[in-house]
């Protein structure tokens, strides 16, 4: 566990993972020297990892898919195997009614169709029974809002590249990259995360921040879907949530410091109007989970 000043540094870095150090420093109320090592510690232990989360419309990587997996033999064989596959963002092991989940994302139906043909090939897999996303109403690591008429530019894509890689990658080195003045990199990185095309966060060790259980559910709804995802995705504790079609309305995964406060995620989700969980999951071991996307290479100018 950490101790407060970290602890409160980690959730700084989720909410901005470009924070300057002498912001952190006036959150914390530490010297901006004390706040500097104290990062660079939590980033070399792996308690954080800073990390730009690309916008899925600019990839085109829009066709998410949350797949409920059996096996037959070993189920960690088969969740490395599956986790192996570029367009798996997300795989655990699980307890409940399937041995694994896996979350897949592609450009589009055909390719969702494709990539989970090839999950049901792997190995082991018995039988795998997905869920096609609609819209996320809630996700504590990507951006989630509408993304606007965006140009981006050789230079852009490079930038995109190089912040996926490193998060908190100075302006100094990301200026010696693309050729630019400090000056112009900074208003560039700034423009890309206040469009939303990318937002740079921090990805935490759960046990870190006493987030020690993870669990999945799926729910059905009476009445307005978005009224109720909406409800359910503002309780504590639901770290992701998404509405589409398949064998539920809506499927989500929440967090807790421990088993019982898990329970307790539950039973309020339980208690919203119009809501029943028809399903849920203990996550026994998260084997991958990962953001960064294929961004196409793009040459710079010139060179």
């Amino acid at each position: 566990m950490l101790d407060a000043v970290d602890a409160v540094l980690v959730r700084e870095l989720q909410r901005d993972g470009r924070a300057t150090f002498q912001a952190l420093a006036d959150r914390v109320g530490l010297s901006r020297t004390a706040v500097r090592a104290r990062v660079q510690s939590l980033l070399e232990t792996g308690v954080v990892r800073v990390v730009g989360i690309v916008h899925a419309a600019v990839v085109g990587a829009e066709a998410i898919g949350h797949v409920s997996v059996t096996v037959e033999g070993s189920a960690r064989e088969v969740a490395d195997a599956v986790a192996d596959r570029p367009a798996v963002s997300f795989a655990a092991l699980t307890a409940g009614p399937h041995d694994l989940v896996a979350q897949v994302r592609t450009r589009d139906d055909a390719a969702l169709a494709a990539e989970v043909d090839r999950l049901r090939s792997v190995p082991g897999v018995r039988s795998a029974e997905v869920f096609r996303s609609v819209s996320t109403v809630r996700d504590t690591h990507a951006v989630v809002r509408e993304l606007g008429e965006v140009t981006l530019d050789d230079i852009d894509w490079r930038l995109l590249q190089e912040l996926q890689r490193d998060g908190r990658a100075p302006y100094t080195r990301l200026a010696h990259i693309i050729g630019l003045s400090q000056a112009a990199t900074r208003a560039r990185v700034v423009r890309l995360m206040r469009t939303g095309v990318i937002q740079v966060t921090g990805l935490a060790d759960p046990l870190a921040l006493g987030a020690a259980e993870l669990g999945g559910f799926g729910l059905v709804v009476t009445g307005g879907l978005r009224k109720v995802a909406e409800a359910v995705a503002a309780q504590d504790g639901v770290r992701y949530l998404a509405t589409g079609f398949g064998r539920y309305d809506i499927v989500g995964q929440a967090e807790a410091a421990s088993r019982a406060e898990l329970v307790a995620v539950l039973d309020a989700i339980r208690c919203v109007p119009g809501v029943t969980v028809r399903e849920s999951w203990h996550h026994l071991d998260v084997v991958k989970e990962s953001y960064a996307v294929e961004l196409p290479e793009r040459p710079l100018n010139g060179a």
